[in-house]
């Protein structure tokens, strides 16, 4: 039988927090970005990015950072079955920092921990049996229930036909050789490690390590002689890592000098961190083996992974997917630090930002300027505002009923206690950084831009309104640019996404070509937003002008929501029915049409918060109803 997957891996699963004070001691770390760690884990991910179907089975705790774990494999396409809860233990943390570019400080904290408590009743012969291969890693030979858990995996799959590949992966500490405080340690020889890995390596079909970890697989510190070693007791096709030098492959017999394997292109590049790079490149290895390539390619993909890995900060967050790999290995770099090359961020960003639906609907109720303008008409006290927004949220949680593709756009100045209440639901969620009526743009609350945006939580897209039209003066649209330059650097920096809403039409005509030649200049300055809000188009060639500028510039760009400007409902149907015959419209962001009315009669007093919801929700699901009808056109199928 086919195999459903192409590869598990077994073994770790951790969560990373890395130091963010890069140059910095670990006592002195004083803010930290969290990501999923452990060599079998960040190999799951990255083999999953790179187009393979991969699965993972450990154990992680009964608790967030163990949700956390499962949730990101969901996320990165990871098959979870493998994936066990222990309500026993806690997941394994490790904190990790950059010293410089050869000190790498790490602390594991592992005592107990979930993984560690693997056993052989968690290894499930039908998930195993289900991948044409399993990766077992060192660290998980080092105790004998997880040893167990893995040689049971490794049964199964060579009754199955199934591959065996072996990461040597050694960490002395872990094996107990060294102390809690040597976690960066790669090397200690010893000769009961060698020999309780010597039964390994015999079943293996693909043994991969770097020249140190050879070393202790072979029981010898001379490479050669280590390798030589390994094939007299197993056929495995050997990987020797070598750092900045690539690797070398050994198929069959071993040649008299190591520079005789088998080789693929080396990619020099800056090392800024050397942590993750291993799983990396293993990830990029089984891309090609896995698939049949030559070893040579595989050596392509693999080094090319790797030195990815080595010039970003983190693990798996940094390996990147099959079609930023692909651009690499056809255009390559000018940068040797590849973290500064904006064409491969770009594509880095775009593969690997959180998964949303092709549609958009969204009720927005981040206007403050004109709730705070209607409140002081009718004699209510803008306190109540906040109340308001609680309403509104309701009211779009009543029409959206749990299904994907429904969002509100809430502030957080009048909008906390509805951002609280807006992630009960399963929202896309927009927030404004624009100083309400600001011409030229400036932004809410002063100081640090970034500052600010880090505590947002990491699923809110930052929103901003600019009003941008080529007639503006120079001096303007100087200024509109390099704020928008500094909010677009300030979004990829801290990993949030972008919503860049244009309005036009306010300050100048709308010809044919004005939005469509905005988005190309903001586009020429390197802004690429993940969405784009926009007000109505007068006809169908604006619209295609807009859409051709947007699939020139960038593939990956979300697409477009359509702004309401508080038009009736009948003039917002006429403008989805235009709109929805260019691909890129994914739908709409509509406030005052929407909540106006209410709003105004709820501040009076008029009406109770039920009728205000049922008001909201009756508008919005009649435009959400209109955006359907004329989004289910052919041309979108």
């Amino acid at each position: 039988m086919k195999p459903a997957l192409d590869v598990i891996t077994i073994g770790r699963s951790s969560v990373d927090l890395y130091g963010q004070q890069v140059g910095g001691r670990l006592e002195d770390m004083a803010s930290f970005s969290k990501a999923v760690g452990g060599c079998p884990a960040n190999i799951a991910i990255g083999t999953a990015r790179l187009g393979l179907k991969s699965g993972l089975v450990t154990r992680v705790g009964d608790e967030a950072m163990g949700r956390f774990i499962r949730e990101q494999m969901e996320r990165e396409g990871v098959s979870t079955k493998g994936i066990l809860t222990d309500r026993e233990r806690l997941t394994a943390l490790v904190i990790l920092g950059v010293r410089d570019e050869d000190s790498f400080p790490l602390i594991f904290y592992r005592d107990n921990c979930a993984d560690m408590a693997l056993d052989e009743a968690d290894i499930d012969e039908s998930f195993i049996a289900s991948a044409a291969a399993i990766v077992v890693t060192g660290t998980h030979f080092a105790r004998e229930k997880t040893a167990a858990a893995q040689k049971k995996a490794i049964r199964i799959a060579k009754a199955n036909g199934r591959k065996v590949v072996f990461d040597v992966d050694y960490r002395p500490n872990l094996w107990g050789l060294l102390g809690h405080g040597a976690g960066e340690s790669r090397y200690v020889r010893s000769d009961a490690v060698t020999e309780h890995l010597k039964p390994i390596l015999a079943d293996c079909d693909l043994v991969v390590g770097t020249e140190e970890e050879l070393h202790i697989a072979g029981g010898s510190e001379d490479t050669l002689a280590a390798i030589r070693a390994i094939r007299a007791i197993s056929k495995a096709t050997i990987v020797c890592k070598r750092g900045p030098m690539g690797c070398v492959v050994f198929p069959a017999e071993i040649p008299a000098s190591l520079d005789d394997g088998v080789k693929g292109p080396g990619f020099p590049v800056e090392v800024y961190n050397v942590l993750g790079a291993g799983d990396a490149f293993l990830s990029g290895f089984l891309r090609g083996w896995l698939k049949g390539e030559r070893l040579e390619t595989c050596c392509a993909y693999a080094n090319a992974s790797g030195a990815f890995a080595v010039s970003r900060l983190l693990c798996s967050p940094e390996i990147p997917t099959f079609p930023e790999l692909q651009h690499f290995l056809k255009a390559g770099s000018r940068h040797k630090a590849l973290r500064f090359d904006e064409d491969i961020n770009h594509i880095h960003w775009a593969t690997t930002r959180r998964p949303e639906s092709e549609t958009l609907m969204a009720l927005a109720i981040d206007h403050r300027m004109q709730l705070e303008t209607m409140a002081k008409e009718i004699g209510a006290p803008v306190e109540r505002i906040p109340d308001f927004k609680v309403l509104a949220v309701k009211a779009a949680a009543t029409v959206a009923d749990g299904r994907p593709g429904f969002g509100m756009l809430i502030d957080g100045t009048y909008g906390r206690e509805a951002l609280f209440r807006a992630a009960d639901h399963p929202f896309w969620i927009g927030r404004p950084v624009e100083l309400p009526g600001s011409r030229p743009l400036d932004f809410e609350g002063g100081g640090s831009l970034g500052a600010q945006l880090v505590e947002w939580p990491v699923g809110h897209t930052i929103k901003c309104l600019c009003f941008y039209h080529p007639d503006d003066p120079p001096d303007m649209k100087e200024r509109q640019e390099r704020d928008l330059l500094r909010l677009h650097d300030a979004a990829r920096r801290i990993g949030r996404e972008l919503l860049v809403e244009i309005i036009a039409g306010k300050h100048g005509p709308l010809k044919v070509d004005t939005v469509a030649g905005i988005l190309q200049r903001l586009y020429d300055l390197g802004i690429k937003p993940d969405w784009w809000k926009l007000e109505p188009q007068r006809d169908e060639a604006a619209w295609h002008a807009i859409g051709a500028v947007i699939t020139r510039n960038d593939s990956y760009c979300r697409g477009i929501v359509l702004l309401g400007l508080e038009a009736p409902e009948a003039e917002l149907e006429a403008a989805f029915a235009a709109a929805a015959k260019e691909p890129q419209v994914k739908g709409f962001a509509v406030g005052r049409t929407i909540f106006n009315d209410a709003a105004r009669r709820w501040l009076k007093g008029e009406i109770t918060d039920e009728a205000a919801i049922t008001d909201m929700a009756s508008r919005f699901q009649r435009l959400v109803d209109a955006w359907q009808r004329v989004s289910a056109r052919p041309q979108a199928a």
